[in-house]
């Protein structure tokens, strides 16, 4: 028995051992796995974290980008109240932190800031246009300073670098560089620089410059108003501007004629059969270009200088007739892009500008003239625009046959027919009405 029990214990002793030791192995297995759960649970919340923080991250450009564009599309607007002072400060630390995500070289689409020039007043005029304006609801929207042509001096590289961020009419985008500089360069006379080039050679001029804008509307067929319009001291028109036959309702007379190389182009092959072949052609008869393309500065200079067109739709083996066979080149002048990027982005922002339309939308023809006018003349009497009952009136007044006015996506005529309303109420022109 006493032999036994001592086998018995050390028997007993070993198996408690291997328990002790297996509980050992058996807890340091569970606490290898419990690290490793751990582990793998951080990491998939920190994995979860990081992709939720690059959702955001990601979400926000996006919505930066958005914002922009919201702000983009009144940016007038908002460069107005800021100019007024009205925006508060409040309202400015909120914005301050959401700074749009944009190409550092992507500009503004609407470049609300321009060019000045100080051209002083040609009369002395007590009433005039400039004199009225700050009693209107138009007082914020005027800039006087405002180049309404541009001339010679308006490019350095500078300003070319500025105005080719913008397309079209409104910018130098779509013009080289070479051809802007010598085309501006050949307009480097006074003629060139302002409006009313011969007002001081004028031996009956008045106190006043009374201008008479002329467009083409339907409501001047059987008005009788050329006599009246003929007696201002100049007068505007565009495009096809067909005069022959319709002198009593019209007038005879052309002082200014606007149209860019596409509308004077497609009036003369859409007109020609109630009589218009061109831009008129008198001695007072100046031409003002509004310039979409290239093409205009090209024509102008070939116009002016009497040579061939190389290049481009206008093309020929002879100089360009259009203007007459002795134009010079005082006869020609250039709306400045700045004017008509000013006119779209404070007094015809369009809806428009939020839709599909947004790049080929721009001021119609005939508006940049008669805001051209308001900007230049002492008083302007306005006809042939469109009136709340437009649709009583043909398109044209030498319309064969009755046609109804045609809207299009690179012109908003409704918003002009609501401005030209705000202008005659405000005092500022005379619109034409029946």
């Amino acid at each position: 028995m006493t032999g036994r029990q001592p086998s018995r214990l050390l028997m007993w002793f070993i198996g408690l051992l291997g328990v002790a030791l297996f509980m050992l192995f058996l807890a340091w297995v569970t606490m290898q796995f419990q690290v490793k759960l751990h582990g793998m649970s951080l990491y998939r919340f920190h994995s979860k974290h990081f992709r939720f923080f690059l959702r955001i991250n990601n979400s926000r450009p996006s919505e930066h980008q958005q914002s922009a564009k919201n702000k983009t599309d009144s940016a007038d607007e908002r460069e107005l109240k800021s100019e007024n002072g009205t925006k508060s400060d409040q309202t400015k630390s909120i914005t301050n932190p959401l700074k749009p995500v944009v190409k550092p070289t992507e500009p503004d689409f609407f470049g609300d800031r321009y060019a000045k020039d100080d051209v002083p007043s040609q009369t002395n005029c007590p009433s005039n246009i400039r004199k009225r304006v700050p009693q209107t609801q138009f007082a914020q929207m005027f800039l006087h300073s405002i180049p309404v042509l541009q001339w010679a001096k308006h490019f350095t590289p500078e300003e070319y670098e500025r105005l080719s961020h913008y397309s079209g009419a409104h910018g130098w985008g779509s013009v080289g560089a070479e051809v802007l500089k010598s085309s501006l360069g050949i307009l480097n006379t006074s003629a060139n620089q302002l409006m009313f080039d011969d007002w001081e050679r004028r031996a009956n001029r008045s106190e006043c410059i009374r201008c008479a804008v002329v467009g083409n509307g339907g409501i001047l067929n059987g008005s009788r108003k050329g006599k009246e319009i003929d007696e201002h001291d100049y007068v505007f028109r565009v495009n096809g501007a067909v005069l022959k036959g319709f002198e009593k309702d019209v007038g005879s007379r052309t002082s200014f004629y606007t149209f860019s190389t596409n509308t004077m182009r497609n009036s003369m092959r859409s007109y020609a059969g109630v009589g218009y072949r061109g831009p008129p052609i008198s001695k007072e008869t100046r031409y003002i270009f509004l310039p979409d393309h290239d093409r205009d500065y090209i024509l102008m200079k070939a116009a002016s200088t009497h040579t061939v067109i190389e290049t481009g739709p206008e093309r020929s083996k002879n100089p360009p007739t259009y203007f007459g066979k002795n134009v010079t080149a005082e006869k020609f002048k250039i709306y400045h892009p700045d004017f008509i990027r000013y006119l779209r982005n404070r007094f015809l922002h369009s809806h428009l500008l939020k839709t599909g339309a947004r790049r080929i939308y721009r001021p119609s023809t005939g508006a940049v003239m008669l805001l051209a006018a308001i900007h230049t003349c002492d008083q302007v009497d306005a006809y042939g625009f469109m009136t709340p009952d437009y649709t009583l009136y043909s398109d044209h007044y030498y319309d064969k046959q009755r046609r109804t006015v045609h809207f299009y996506a690179n012109h908003d005529m409704r918003m002009e027919l609501k401005l030209w309303q705000k202008l005659h109420e405000a005092g500022l022109m005379n619109l034409f009405m029946r």
